[in-house]
């Protein structure tokens, strides 16, 4: 057991962690951000990723010279000579440590994804650079913006999560950035290509805790905003139809808090001084998540639970892959009347609609240099 001090020692610690990042502590013991522009909100992450980075550079950074050179110079890249391609990234090869490196230059600290789990790189064939990235992983189990978005009870979720996934890494690599890349690798998040990329790797596998074998089809995808409200996801069309529709914002709770060094020392104490509960049997004995272990450890040093309330609101999107979506997820209708979206298709509108007339008005992402991306000195 731990004593007195060393619990209020580990309290202490939380506080100073909390305040170097920038959260006020008001005289009721909760904490905010402080405001809500995106810079403060981008500071706040600042602590998080600047730690996954120096994780990360000790596997990554003897690669970062030879890296960089996959990404393009705003002179490498011909606006009316783009050719996107679609690479899905496999365990050990070079494409996982390309994702691996552009993902730590997002804003805010990326998680590796839960269960099932998706990543794609998307490249331009007409120069072999990366263009973007996109991850998909299994959802969270509640979600109160999609879940009322969809109408769901809590057995039906039970029954008809499987059919949904989530987005948690898309984003497009500059100079493409600067060309609304991202709307690009949005789009195609919900490509038939992604739906077939989930059928050749999980149809008829069994689920490792409901024992169900999946029939691969998906329904639904969600994201939530970086940074509180979405430039990129609002107003987001493929045609006349919207692609990513705001279900809402999320309540503002969760750990990223916790992940600026200090995360890895509450893993440390838990495992010493705190067991685990709510098990599953086919999860092992360990904690379930990294949620329960920061909740337990708050609980165990006296500190409110509450911390877990970071106060930052993300708008959660829904994007839909077929007519009747909501229906076939509320157990309504036995099939779906999937989109046909093939990512040739999404492509073709992308390039008219936004490519060239952004490179037309902007010229700026020419003077983009992939230097301007290192992360470690020589």
């Amino acid at each position: 057991m731990s004593s007195d001090a060393e619990t209020e020692a580990q309290r202490d610690k939380i506080v100073r962690s909390l305040s170097a990042q920038g959260f006020l502590l008001d005289d009721r013991q909760r904490i905010s951000p402080g405001g809500c522009a995106k810079s403060v909100l981008r500071n706040l992450h600042a602590a998080a990723v600047a730690h996954k980075r120096e994780k990360a550079g000790k596997s990554l950074r003897r690669h970062e010279s030879r890296l960089l050179t996959r990404f393009a110079s705003g002179r490498e890249v011909w606006p009316e000579a783009i050719a996107p391609k679609l690479v899905e990234v496999q365990p050990g090869s070079e494409e996982e440590l390309l994702f691996r490196y552009a993902a730590l230059h997002w804003s805010i600290p990326t998680s590796a994804g839960y269960g099932r789990r998706l990543r794609f790189l998307v490249l331009d064939e007409a120069n072999g650079k990366v263009m973007g990235l996109l991850g998909l992983g299994d959802p969270v189990f509640s979600l109160g913006a999609r879940d009322e978005w969809i109408g769901w009870d809590r057995n039906t979720v039970k029954r008809m999560l499987r059919y949904v996934m989530d987005i948690y890494v898309l984003g497009a690599a500059p100079p493409y950035s600067s060309l609304l890349g991202g709307k690009l690798v949005g789009l195609i998040a919900g490509s038939d290509e992604v739906r077939d990329a989930l059928a050749r790797k999980y149809s008829g596998r069994k689920s490792l805790i409901s024992g169900t074998a999946s029939d691969s089809r998906l329904a639904l995808l969600t994201t939530a905003s970086a940074l509180g409200r979405s430039s990129l996801y609002n107003r987001l069309k493929l045609h006349n139809r919207p692609a990513f529709i705001s279900a809402g914002f999320t309540k503002g709770y969760g750990e990223f808090h916790f992940s600026n060094g200090l995360y890895s020392e509450i893993s440390e104490y838990a495992a010493q001084h705190l067991k685990p509960t709510a098990k599953h049997a086919a999860w092992g004995g360990g904690f379930r998540n990294r949620r329960e272990i920061v909740g337990k450890y708050l609980a165990h040093t006296g500190a409110p639970r509450q911390w877990l309330n970071h106060g930052i609101r993300r708008e959660v999107f829904v994007v839909p892959l077929a007519e009747n979506s909501r229906e076939f997820l509320r157990g309504e209708e036995p099939e779906l009347r999937e989109f046909r979206q093939p990512a040739a298709e999404i492509f073709s509108f992308f390039r008219e609609r936004w490519l060239l007339p952004r490179s037309q008005r902007d010229t700026s992402y020419r003077d983009w240099h992939p230097e301007q991306w290192r992360l470690w000195e020589k």
